[in-house]
């Protein structure tokens, strides 16, 4: 769903400075709204064919073909624990046992938009549960 307010986004601040070119109110107004629903009809139909892509993928026998996000999701999931419970255990447990070790820190900055998307905590998921329109989807 961030398609579309990605799309609508970039797309609503143009179409008025577009209308702004009309200077009849009543064309202006009937103008933006035509636009808008044929650039939210656009965006709707390519969610629509993402969301068949996306169910072809995870209704497919093959690992490499659906396994692909669970693999990412994993693999977030192991980088996450260590660095947050892993590592600060490991290093006081070794510490207790008088050999403190420096074990690898892992740069997680660059993966957490991932998992915190994964995980659909991201600002559109929050609006969709919201708004009520996310019923359903989990």
């Amino acid at each position: 769903m961030a398609g579309i307010f990605d799309m609508t986004g970039f797309l609503t601040p143009v179409i008025n400075k577009l209308a702004d070119y009309i200077p009849d109110p009543v064309a202006k107004a009937k103008a933006q709204a035509e636009a808008t629903t044929e650039m939210l009809q656009f965006v709707t139909a390519q969610n629509t064919a993402q969301l068949a892509v996306d169910q072809a993928e995870a209704s497919n026998k093959s690992m490499f073909v659906a396994g692909w996000r669970p693999a990412i999701g994993w693999a977030c999931s192991a980088a996450f624990g260590w660095t947050y419970v892993g590592q600060p255990v490991a290093s006081w447990v070794a510490a207790l046992a008088g050999h403190p070790v420096a074990l690898p820190a892992l740069d997680v900055s660059g993966m957490m938009p991932v998992l915190l998307g994964m995980l659909g905590l991201g600002g559109m998921r929050t609006f969709e549960k919201v708004s009520g329109s996310g019923k359903g989807l989990l």
